[in-house]
């Protein structure tokens, strides 16, 4: 089992590819670590100068061979839109970067294929940034379930809710299927469910039946950028025709015979960032939410249902070893990245991979890519389809 392993931050640089909501937080959480934020790299030099200045890094790069020049830069990380991490991951592989790369790993599974092969042959550093795993007890259901709590594993349920996308002038890039990819809902949120529990709960996906729904089928896009979660500011807009997933339906079946149930959303009023599992074995079972992340359920047939408190102290050493705050301390969305980068950094600093990683690998990424895959195919036929086929 990995865990992070000690290492002086102060040795290496990262470069950001992004100026969003997104790309903010990797900075910040790079910060915090100790890392060297060298500089950002955004859609326009201009917009890359702004976001440095107001987040306080040094430097806006003017391109990506600017960037990659700079011998500070020993690790990037990419915000950018989804359309961008392929040729972008191809590159910084290319010249000798470890690489962190926001989800989906790629567009297609042709792409994150490919990726999967330069990263193995590279051998560098090669993660995709599903960060809600390194929420500690989200690590210590992994172990417990890896050293039998839970029983053979029976059923996977659960749902991703979301309402920043709830009215048709809420407007952002992941709407357009040139830049998000088919799938938006499934593919910007459901992946991180199924890396999630797949994670969790050490199962594979193997087959699945979806429907897929666009209740709101014409949006009014602003002229101009807008940010992730932002609202609509009511000026100068064009109307748009939808054709990406509001919501998503999923059953699924496993590897070891479990079947799961899963229910995506970015149309839920009141459900701001809401991701709940639950996980049932054949002798206990456990759950989770993100909205209250520092507390797990653990139920039992003969005896009191539990609660455990994220606390060092009561966790197992994979749950503690993510931990950065003492109990009681809440930990949330940020500091999740701040752990996911600790052990990044840890495999950086080690010269290699660990032979089990607890971040998601390009290898995870092209699951999830998969997965996608079949979902899109199994809402167009109706019918169960097999992953990879």
């Amino acid at each position: 089992m990995s865990t992070s392993q000690p290492f002086n931050p102060g040795d290496f640089g990262a470069a950001v590819i992004g100026t969003g909501f997104i790309g903010t937080v990797h900075a910040e959480a790079l910060r915090r670590l100790g890392v060297k934020v060298t500089g950002l790299l955004g859609s326009s030099p201009e917009r890359a100068a702004e976001r440095a200045r107001q987040i306080g890094v040094e430097k806006a790069y003017e391109s990506l061979d600017q960037l990659l020049d700079d011998p500070a830069v020993n690790v990037v990380h990419v915000t950018s839109p989804n359309r961008f991490h392929f040729e972008q991951v191809k590159q910084i592989l290319a010249a000798g970067r470890h690489v962190v790369c926001e989800k989906p790993l790629a567009v297609s599974s042709q792409e994150s294929a490919e990726l999967v092969k330069l990263a193995a042959d590279s051998g560098l550093i090669a993660a995709v940034n599903y960060n809600i795993r390194f929420y500690p007890l989200n690590q210590h259901a992994h172990r417990m379930v890896r050293d039998g709590g839970l029983g053979e594993i029976r059923l996977i349920s659960g749902h991703y809710l979301q309402d920043w996308l709830l009215h048709d002038t809420d407007w952002n890039w992941r709407l357009d299927p040139k830049e998000g990819g088919a799938l938006r809902a499934v593919g910007d949120i459901g992946t991180h469910w199924i890396d999630l529990t797949n994670f969790i709960s050490g199962q594979k996906v193997t087959s699945v039946f979806a429907e897929l729904s666009t209740f709101i089928k014409t949006r009014q896009q602003p002229v101009g950028p807008v940010e992730t979660f932002s609202q609509g500011g009511g000026g100068e807009t064009v109307e748009r025709q939808i054709e990406t997933d509001d919501t998503a339906l999923i059953l699924l079946r496993y590897a070891n015979g479990a079947r799961g149930s899963l229910t995506v959303s970015q149309v839920s009023a009141g459900r701001k960032n809401s991701l709940q599992w639950e996980i049932d074995g054949s002798q206990s079972a456990a759950s989770w939410h993100s909205e209250t992340p520092d507390h797990l359920w653990i139920g039992h047939r003969g005896k009191p249902n539990e609660i455990l408190q994220r606390d060092a102290s009561l966790m197992n050493a994979t749950g503690a070893a993510a931990a950065g705050l003492p109990g009681g301390h809440v930990e949330g969305f940020a500091d999740t990245f701040y752990a996911l980068y600790r052990n990044v950094y840890g495999a950086v600093a080690a010269g290699g991979p660990p032979d089990e990683p607890l971040y998601a690998t390009f290898e995870d990424g092209h699951e999830e890519m998969l997965i996608c895959d079949a979902v899109l195919r199994s809402a167009k036929e109706g019918c169960w389809v097999e992953i990879g086929s």
